[in-house]
């Protein structure tokens, strides 16, 4: 059993799907499940977040750094993993995923220059570094990006 297998018991969870406030009979009629009166039984029940005036924990914790917007996360792998592939191969972000190499590619895929590498290939990929390009056409292989 792992967190990630959890799930609630048949039949326990209840659709959300129902009208309220339909009779007694419908079994959540009158109060229409909100209790007897207070605030959060009217209408205009403060927002999420709202502490009754007290500054909000969302605007007492401190703010730092800035998030790029534009940022691009590119997935590295060195050029000792494409020693898997058979010699003459052609190295595609498509045959990395086939092989297991790289899961998701994200916004792009770069080839790094650690490790040896003694087949020719044909890789096409994002981007190389300058080590992983040398190693790649020393071996005897081309570098394209695409």
């Amino acid at each position: 059993m792992e967190l990630s297998n959890l799930r609630p018991a048949e039949g326990s969870k209840h659709s959300n799907n129902f009208r309220r406030g339909r009779g007694h009979g419908s079994g959540n009629g009158k109060t229409a499940g909100k209790g007897h009166k207070g605030q959060k039984a009217r209408s205009g029940a403060p927002r999420p977040g709202f502490e009754g005036g007290q500054m909000p924990l969302y605007r007492r914790l401190p703010k730092r750094g800035f998030t790029n917007r534009n940022t691009k996360e590119i997935v590295s792998i060195n050029v000792s993993a494409l020693e898997r592939f058979d010699n003459e191969a052609e190295v595609t972000v498509k045959s990395l995923m086939e092989i297991g190499i790289v899961r998701n590619p994200k916004d792009g895929v770069k080839i790094l220059g650690d490790g040896e590498l003694t087949k020719k290939l044909t890789v096409k990929v994002d981007a190389f570094s300058e080590g992983a390009k040398a190693k790649i056409e020393a071996a005897g292989g081309t570098c394209e990006v695409i």
